[in-house]
């Protein structure tokens, strides 16, 4: 296997095994903001799908800055993390979708996530599509490795 398959399949891996994600946007004064997010990816992880409320603070800051990261890990809160977590930095842009485009995603979103239908399929929710554009994925503490998918 080569080096980027096995890349590829190491993110994969992660990115299927979580259900949340970090998502690190920009306030409008220029600083950034956390949130914890579910977080649904597509099998090419081109795309990763986010579902957030309207009246909510990383709903404006998506709206006004499409570009964003997002941090996904396999944490166990134990002293071996340090040698065997496994995370990636995500990073990409954001953009809501709608209409046709909104109901196939979202079906995807809730095949990893059934138990926020309610929750993704209000109308005061909005699902946002994050075209990625690179992972940067670190292994054993400081083995980092750029994984470029942008179409």
């Amino acid at each position: 296997m080569s080096d980027a398959q096995t890349t590829r399949s190491l993110l994969l891996e992660l990115l299927t095994s979580q259900r949340l994600a970090v998502l690190a946007t920009r306030e409008e004064d220029g600083h950034p903001y956390a949130s914890l997010m579910a977080f649904a990816v597509t099998e090419d992880l081109r795309t990763i799908l986010l579902v957030t409320g309207r009246a909510t603070r990383k709903y404006a800051n998506l709206r006004a800055e499409p570009r964003v990261a997002l941090l996904v890990d396999s944490r166990s809160h134990t002293a071996s993390d340090v040698h065997e977590a496994v995370a990636a930095t995500v990073l990409g842009d954001a953009e809501e979708v709608s209409g046709a485009e909104r109901d196939q995603l979202i079906a995807a979103y809730l095949a990893t996530h059934p138990h926020l239908e309610d929750f993704a399929s209000s109308p005061s929710f909005a699902l946002f599509r994050v075209d990625v554009r690179s992972y940067y994925l670190v292994r054993r503490f400081q083995q980092v490795t750029e994984f470029h998918v942008r179409r």
